[in-house]
């Protein structure tokens, strides 16, 4: 089990990591987390199901996008057990609860706290299970796991360690300072029967030189009796979506820049790890847009992109509040490129209508002429489809086969006032993606564009890396970074175990 001191120190990276490694050893291995917070979720067949195709519909679940990657580099199909309970935050005090991959109404109105009763005994038996069926099951936990308000009701951590009896590695940030204090703090506080499950201590983000470390690794090591086993160094470019999506756009692009694209990042963002193999292709600058000034140095050839929310007409508000929509209708208008995606469609569109009060009504920015109507049934599928007759600046799409994945509330349709006084959407996918008639205005309700090869080479002529190489890039990375023997060594106290 990889725990972490705090938020962001690496977990899903090391996770990810581990499942690769151990695949690699010619193990059958499974990700686990027990409960995940994250507008990030990919779909996935649902208990008992296998693939889902063109129009399936309620048969697909959610997990964490996390999870997903983390089954691909375990060589796993991911599905529902590897992440049992899905937290979809909607507001700052309040989430969506996909149990199993389904949204559940009833825990959804349920207070947090007598939550953790209600689905601990799906989470014990998905994991169980999960155990059962593989050689090694990699777990990842969530912030920290010596919250002191929060051990009490526990299913993501401790519970879950001492349920699986896991042999637990400790990750810090040590980019933050701090590192050696996360590390003593989080073991101290821990109860002494759980102390006895950390096997060792990971500093992660290093930059510099790990032998002037020393003597702090031995003096820790005295204090707590545990070693500290890797000194990972910092990587920029490891090529894996982070866990929330949020890329530091700190890195710079490699190669000459031709492509700028700015992403706006409104508050209820989602799904922006699919934006990753942007990132990873020679020549492409991404860079987040919150502020009118973000867009005004941008050229009609660079992309402004409004990514999926998971509260449309709320974020449609905050863009609106920011002077965003103006700027945008702006860089549209000179014919830049703009591409809405999930709820960014839906935003591009003439309204927002929720009769059923799921997300909220709202004008839209008006930049294709068609309306979205909020429903209760949640599409949750994967899709395979072919472009249409695409033109204008997005026209390197005409005729491209694209696979990905629809998560969304609200149906869109042309705007039928509108198609009577002759503006009328170009239709490039049936019910998935609209073009205006100029070309340049594209929304699509399809997510994973980024991730599909023939898409990529379609807009930039070049294959991004593959996730395998960045997956055997990352067991690579471990692999050198940790003391000899260890991870060998956890799978072996396994097998003793």
């Amino acid at each position: 089990m990889v725990l972490g001191t705090t938020s962001g120190a690496g977990k899903s990276w090391l996770t990810t990591a581990l499942c690769r490694y151990y695949s690699n050893l010619g193990l059958k291995v499974a990700p686990f987390k027990a409960q995940n917070m994250s507008n990030n979720a990919r779909v996935v067949p649902g208990p008992g199901g296998k693939g889902l195709g063109v129009g399936a519909s309620g048969a697909g679940g959610e997990i964490g996008s996390a999870q997903y990657f983390q089954a691909l580099a375990a060589r796993a199909e991911p599905e529902v057990r590897m992440n049992p309970l899905l937290l979809k935050p909607e507001a700052d005090t309040h989430s969506q609860v996909v149990l199993m991959g389904q949204v559940s109404a009833e825990l959804t109105a349920m207070p947090w706290r007598g939550r953790s009763e209600k689905v601990w005994p799906q989470i014990a038996a998905a994991l169980d299970a999960l155990r059962a069926e593989n050689d090694v099951v990699v777990i990842e936990g969530a912030g920290s796991p010596a919250e002191i308000n929060l051990h009490a009701s526990d299913i993501v951590n401790m519970r879950v360690a001492r349920h699986a009896n896991a042999r637990c590695l400790l990750v810090t940030d040590i980019d933050r300072g701090g590192a050696f204090a996360h590390l003593y703090g989080t073991w101290a506080l821990l109860p002494e029967d759980e102390r006895t499950l950390i096997h060792g201590f990971v500093l992660n983000k290093f930059r510099g030189d790990a032998t002037l470390l020393a003597p702090a690794p031995q003096m820790l090591q005295d204090l707590t009796g545990v070693p500290t086993v890797a000194t990972i160094p910092m990587n920029w470019h490891h090529g894996l979506p982070e866990e929330d999506g949020v890329f530091d756009d700190r890195s710079t692009a490699t190669g000459t820049v031709h492509t700028t694209v700015a992403v706006v990042a409104y508050p209820r963002i989602s799904n922006l790890d699919e934006f990753q193999p942007l990132k990873n292709v020679p020549g492409v600058r991404l860079f987040w847009a919150r502020s009118p000034a973000d867009l005004g140095g941008l050229k009609p050839t660079d992309w402004v992109v409004l990514p999926g929310s998971k509260s449309t007409a709320a974020d449609l508000a905050w863009l609106r509040a920011q002077g965003l929509d103006s700027a945008i209708a702006q860089h549209a208008g000179q014919g830049g490129s703009v591409l809405g995606v999930c709820g960014g469609l839906q935003m591009l569109g003439e309204a927002l209508i929720d009769t059923a009060g799921i997300d909220g009504n709202a004008p839209g920015l008006g930049l294709l002429p068609l309306v979205t109507t909020f429903e209760v049934a949640k599409t949750v599928l994967r899709t395979q489809a072919q472009f249409g007759a695409v033109q204008g600046t997005w026209a390197a799409l005409a005729g491209v086969p694209v696979t990905g994945y629809e998560i969304h509330h609200g149906q869109t349709a042309q705007h039928p006032a509108m198609a009577a006084r002759g503006d009328v959407a170009r239709e490039v996918i049936r019910g998935i993606a609209w073009q205006n008639p100029a070309g340049n205005v594209l929304g699509v309700y399809l997510h994973g564009l980024f991730e599909d090869p023939a898409v990529m080479k379609a807009l930039f002529g070049v294959h991004a890396p593959t996730m395998e190489a960045v997956f055997d890039g990352l067991a690579d990375e471990v692999a050198r970074h940790f003391e000899p023997g260890v991870l060998d060594a956890l799978v072996a106290q396994a097998d003793a175990g």
